[in-house]
């Protein structure tokens, strides 16, 4: 069974705010000696569908942006053994040991939670944002609509769904500073592709509908 290791840049590229890599002031600080988690990925699914697995390596040498290193810990699926030597560079490292200086940000982006319809997962955009006031720990208040819903998709719980904040960051960051706006408040794309406040919503009909 052939593997290869992921290059983390990309996967972070593809979904900026819920696929974590080590900031470069993190990756600067690494030394001989220190632990850091690669990606191991099959070249063909297994069966079940497994493609592979984070695994943690010691760095034995460091020459500029590349590693020498030895594996750290025991595959599950993998066929390779605890001591293998690797080859690897800065564009493969997924996490460290290190504090990162913008946890809190990642905390929020992974730990704070959104109610979406499905219609906005399957086509990638939404078009309509509401914040009701929180429920619980965790939950932002927030909703996304696509604005094709029609108003039997909408009665249907069924078609809705709760993800993190970074899943919706993922297909519009534009909205970040909309994000911080106290409830209630209710936000529409106009013609342009930009959110405008709907200032006359009806609010009583929705809290009591």
């Amino acid at each position: 069974m052939n593997w290869y290791l992921d290059d983390v840049r990309e996967l972070h590229e593809a979904a900026p705010y819920t696929f974590y890599i080590p900031s470069e002031e993190v990756l600067r600080q690494l030394k001989v000696g220190d632990l850091v988690k690669l990606i191991f990925t099959n070249e063909h699914s297994s069966p079940d569908g497994y493609r592979g697995e984070r695994m943690w390596v010691k760095i034995t040498e460091i020459n500029g942006d590349q590693f020498e290193g030895v594996l750290d810990n025991e595959p599950y699926y993998l066929p390779i053994q605890v001591g293998t030597e690797l080859s690897f560079g800065m564009e493969h490292v997924c996490q460290t040991e290190y504090e990162e200086p913008d946890g809190d940000k990642w905390d929020y982006y992974t730990d704070t939670f959104v109610i979406v319809s499905a219609d906005v997962l399957e086509r990638e955009e939404f078009h309509f944002m509401l914040r009701d006031e929180p429920n619980g720990e965790g939950d932002s208040g927030w909703s996304f609509l696509s604005g094709y819903e029609d108003d039997a998709y909408l009665s249907d719980t069924d078609n809705f769904l709760v993800v993190s904040i970074g899943v919706v960051l993922n297909i519009d960051d534009s909205i970040l500073p909309i994000l911080q706006q106290p409830p209630l408040c209710a936000y529409e794309r106009d013609e342009e592709g930009t959110f405008q406040e709907i200032q006359d919503y009806d609010w009583e009909g929705y809290l009591n509908g």
